[in-house]
């Protein structure tokens, strides 16, 4: 059933329809042709969109009793496990839902990457994608900061000051980020109305993201186009929604696990003494989802050069599109990009391994080399993949490889 030729079965349904289409497109949603050999790596989509509106939804409340004060902001925190109702159960289930929502970014990033998700013509649904992560990052290192604890004016103080290292223009922009010479109250003001802002821009971008989806359709496992319907197609409704449901009730399970028996499991141990400026914690890091870029960002000895690896190893991935020009998108098809991209997984937790430890020693020469095998999986390994790689046979058709069987 289309868009078109769907036609509420009420008056009040037709009239509502006609002057605001909803219903269409509920309908349109619903019935979208969905390729019907999708696993279950394909829900993580649907796990994201629950995570995201748990996020905003308790981020409200929170922001309720929360006070954007150096003097405050700490006490306010304590105000709300202690008294507030339920306040308790929010922010826990706010300061790990962070937590799972990287996870389950990070399982759908990979996912894109083994089955060439990001291949033409899925080229601006990947970079949506990318802006969104890039968001998440900005607004969970700015929620990292709000408690006030010692690793969140720390935290706060090393990567602002990295913005310092910018020639000609980074001690200004390092200044205006502060709102003085040092990180005090205007800092905390400007990031926690940053923290709530930020979150309804992903909404905006995931709607995008969404919608650049429906436009060339959902790519599979074995990363072929379909045409739609076909027989390689199901309904969205009920069979992918079954399958979304499922995922995500196990994923609840598994977060409610961490809410309610190791709440603080995630977190750091100095966050729950108040921000001094006087007393330096012996290892500063961040939060665990950061960790692979605090690693890149330590493994150079000079400030800038750090700054630029760390943005580089995050605008890589926008052209990573552009750096992949094989025509085979899925890894189930190439053999030699299979074991690379298993090698890259490695890396990138040795590396998320490596921020969290001293940055000497034998520590900071695993990072280095961590770090160089980064940039060069993207700048030199897929380029040569894409020139000398022999790919497996593609079946023509989703149904193919099954009936054959």
């Amino acid at each position: 059933m289309s868009e078109k030729t769907y036609v509420p079965s009420t008056k009040f349904g037709k009239w509502f329809n006609d002057r605001l289409p909803l219903l269409s497109l509920s309908a349109h949603l619903m019935e979208y042709p969905t390729p019907k050999n999708l696993n279950y790596w394909w829900t993580f989509g649907g796990i994201l969109t629950f995570c995201l509106v748990s996020q905003i939804v308790t981020g409200i409340v929170l922001g309720m009793h929360y006070i954007a004060h150096t003097d405050m902001a700490f006490n306010s925190i304590e105000h709300i496990m202690r008294d507030v109702n339920y306040g308790w159960l929010l922010r826990y289930i706010h300061s790990n839902g962070a937590s799972m929502f990287f996870l389950a970014v990070y399982i759908h990033i990979f996912r894109s990457l083994f089955y060439g998700s990001y291949k033409s013509p899925r080229e601006i649904i990947w970079i949506l994608g990318m802006m969104i992560y890039l968001l998440m990052m900005a607004t969970a290192f700015m929620g990292y900061v709000l408690p006030w604890g010692q690793m969140s004016f720390w935290g706060a103080t090393v990567i602002t000051n990295l913005f310092s290292a910018i020639p000609l223009i980074g001690d200004s922009i390092t200044t205006w980020l502060w709102g003085g010479y040092s990180v005090d109250n205007p800092t905390l003001t400007r990031f926690f109305s940053l923290h709530y802002l930020l979150p309804f821009m992903i909404l905006g971008l995931v709607v995008l993201h969404i919608w650049a989806l429906h436009v060339p359709g959902n790519n599979n496992p074995i990363g072929i186009d379909i045409k739609k319907p076909s027989k390689d197609t199901v309904p969205f409704h009920p069979y992918i929604t079954i399958k979304d449901l499922f995922a995500l009730l196990i994923f609840v399970i598994i977060f409610a696990g961490f809410v309610f028996f190791s709440p603080n499991i995630l977190g750091h141990p100095d966050n729950y003494i108040p921000a001094n400026p006087l007393i330096t914690p012996t290892h500063i890091v961040p939060e665990w989802y950061l960790l692979p870029f605090y690693a890149i960002l330590r493994s150079v000895p000079d400030k800038l050069g750090g700054v630029i690896l760390l943005f580089a190893s995050i605008f890589i991935l926008f052209a990573l599109p552009w750096l992949d020009r094989s025509k085979v998108r899925s890894a189930i098809f190439r053999p030699l990009y299979r074991q690379f991209f298993w090698i890259l997984m490695i890396d990138v937790f040795v590396l998320g391994y490596m921020g969290a430890m001293p940055a000497e020693g034998t520590y900071l020469l695993i990072a280095r080399i961590a770090t160089a095998y980064y940039f060069v999986h993207f700048l030199v390994v897929l380029p040569i993949l894409s020139s000398v790689e022999k790919t497996e046979p593609i079946p023509l058709g989703i149904s193919d490889p099954v009936l054959k069987t």
